[in-house]
């Protein structure tokens, strides 16, 4: 055990910037966050589109996957703003969330720059930390409106992203539970890690899956 994780931790010496998406990443998908978030989508496209529940269920699926987010979608399909959905949609109850002090060491003792870069906004992701016990434990939170407000999986958000963080991507590691967005992230020179249930997808973008945030981070501090 201890000569497999000595092999872990030496994939990852030379990362000086850690990279963590936020929704069911950094806190566990039974927590059901999204849920609250989907019925809003629903409610706000129902209302603006002036569309029954069924068709905003279908077109919020398919924006979500042909544009990687529902925002963009309604962007690009329909020219509607952006601040308003995204203020709507993320006005949601924290309560189920609780404080993670073992995840919140575990990244805090990562050696280099910790980042929360999210598909949601800045505002958003601080609740959702502050919820965490994980507010202090990040160096820099982005949000979409850090990459004009493209998604990810699309390189350019990335590329926005890094750039204005100043982060070396042969020099970095992204953690995310979808695993579409570990793709540009591979290739661009980072170690990948897919954080869901043992289950999830395996592809040659994906470098290590865990389904244990927290303990698989603590092996990675020198």
């Amino acid at each position: 055990m201890t000569a497999l994780l000595t092999d872990i931790a030496a994939e990852f010496s030379h990362v000086r910037a850690w990279v963590f998406d936020l929704d069911n990443t950094l806190y566990p998908p039974r927590v059901r966050l999204f849920d609250q978030i989907e019925a809003r989508m629903r409610a706000w496209m129902m209302r603006e589109l002036r569309v029954e529940a069924t068709e905003a269920d279908r077109l919020r699926a398919d924006y979500w996957t042909r544009y990687g987010t529902t925002l963009a979608g309604l962007m690009a399909e329909h020219g509607l703003p952006a601040d308003d959905f995204l203020l709507d949609v993320h006005d949601i109850d924290m309560g189920g969330l609780e404080a993670d002090p073992g995840l919140a060491a575990a990244i805090a003792a990562l050696p280099g720059r910790r980042i929360v870069y999210t598909n949601g906004t800045r505002p958003y992701a601080q609740r959702v930390l502050a919820a965490r016990g994980l507010t202090g434990v990040f160096d820099a939170v982005y949000g979409v409106e850090h990459a004009g407000l493209v998604p990810k999986p699309e390189r350019a958000a990335f590329e926005a992203v890094f750039a204005l963080d100043g982060l070396a991507p042969d020099q970095g590691a992204m953690f995310e539970d979808d695993p579409r967005n570990l793709a540009v992230p591979h290739a661009m020179g980072m170690r990948t890690v897919l954080v869901g249930p043992p289950e999830a997808l395996r592809a040659d973008h994906i470098h290590h899956h865990t389904a244990d945030l927290a303990g698989f981070v603590s092996q990675l501090a020198p």
